[in-house]
């Protein structure tokens, strides 16, 4: 099984094996961190150095974390925009799943556009929404 993670913090192996559940311990996880800035003014001025640090940051915390724990992790990068990071991800990277973490209180803007819903259509694969 191949899993898909989208997550814009590190996320403990724990928390993703119990979202994920024992599929987690024979998959091979891909672990993607949109580059977002945080900050209105990096953004128009196109400075996502900082961004994509803090990106390769969460990660690569999260890939190594589920690879202690045994699981084949690894990480990379994506675009500002999750959606667009989401579908870099899977040209690459054919997961049978997709985990979509957010911050607490951001999950109600996906929830809203029924963005789960479109990734399953577009994708065809089982979309789970949780927060980091």
């Amino acid at each position: 099984m191949h899993i898909l993670v989208l997550a814009p913090d590190p996320v403990d192996a724990d928390r993703l094996k119990e979202i994920v559940g024992d599929d987690i311990d024979d998959a091979r996880v891909l672990v993607v961190s949109p580059a977002l800035n945080e900050s209105p003014l990096a953004f128009w001025v196109s400075d996502s150095d900082e961004a994509i640090e803090d990106a390769e940051q969460a990660a690569g915390e999260t890939a190594v974390g589920l690879r202690e724990e045994g699981i084949a992790a690894n990480s990379t990068t994506g675009e500002s925009e999750p959606l667009l990071a989401l579908q870099d991800a899977m040209a690459t990277f054919p997961a049978d799943r997709i985990v979509i973490l957010v911050r607490e209180g951001e999950d109600q803007r996906y929830h809203e556009d029924d963005v789960c819903g479109q990734m399953q259509k577009r994708f065809d694969v089982p979309v789970t929404l949780a927060t980091v």
